[in-house]
């Protein structure tokens, strides 16, 4: 298995991971301002902030554009790969107001858990992609469940769409919405863990939050 880190001992790349978000950020603040935002079941989210509960908002991969958006500047934290696209994402994050921890729930998972455990208990929230950071796509994988076992930590779905948007060929599909778009962003129910749950409580959580964030969403 290939150390995700490797990429640093190349010039080029170390180059690119700062070039990238240099040139994007103003691109994505463009489009930003542009985009007409419709929110559905932000009355979740008011109720989290109002009882100042920290929450594990849970969005697939190909969502990270338009939630870096919508939620710019509160102060969540992403979990974020060690690996060159890891790198550039958490740089391009950061102008949003985003911290991060880096590492991937599925490789050397124990330690970044344990990393994003401890902001959780710290009161800040946490921004995690089920399906990333290489897939299977719109699969979700149990960190998110976990954190919110380990923690009493609610997960917070969700799902993004936009009236008139292009998906790049990554293996994300990556939701790059048109300038003018309207942007609809769908806040589910939080889903609770139990604390300690058990091995099949867990699996029918994480069946829980990818059924919910493969739902439908309508413009």
């Amino acid at each position: 298995m290939s150390d995700p880190s490797s990429w640093r001992h190349s010039r080029s790349k170390r180059a690119q991971a700062v070039a990238i978000p240099a040139v994007l950020w103003p691109v994505i603040e463009f489009l930003g301002g542009t985009y007409h935002w419709k929110f559905v079941g932000k009355e979740y989210l008011d109720k989290l902030d109002a009882a100042q509960q920290p929450y594990i908002l849970a969005i697939w991969h190909g969502r990270i554009l338009t939630t870096m958006l919508a939620w710019r500047d509160r102060g969540l934290v992403s979990l974020i790969s060690e690996n060159f696209d890891g790198e550039w994402i958490a740089r391009l994050s950061a102008h949003f107001g985003f911290g991060a921890v880096r590492g991937s729930s599925s490789r050397g998972g124990a330690r970044v858990l344990i990393q994003a455990k401890r902001q959780l208990e710290t009161g800040r929230s946490l921004l995690i992609t089920p399906d990333g950071p290489r897939g299977p796509l719109h699969v979700a994988q149990p960190g998110a469940v976990w954190l919110a076992s380990a923690t009493g930590c609610p997960i917070l779905p969700v799902r993004v769409t936009a009236s008139r948007f292009r998906t790049t060929r990554s293996w994300d599909r990556h939701l790059v919405p048109s300038p003018g778009a309207t942007v609809t962003v769908v806040i589910g129910a939080p889903i609770e863990v139990a604390t300690n749950a058990d091995a099949a409580s867990l699996e029918a959580k994480r069946l829980e939050l990818e059924n919910v964030l493969n739902a439908p969403v309508r413009v």
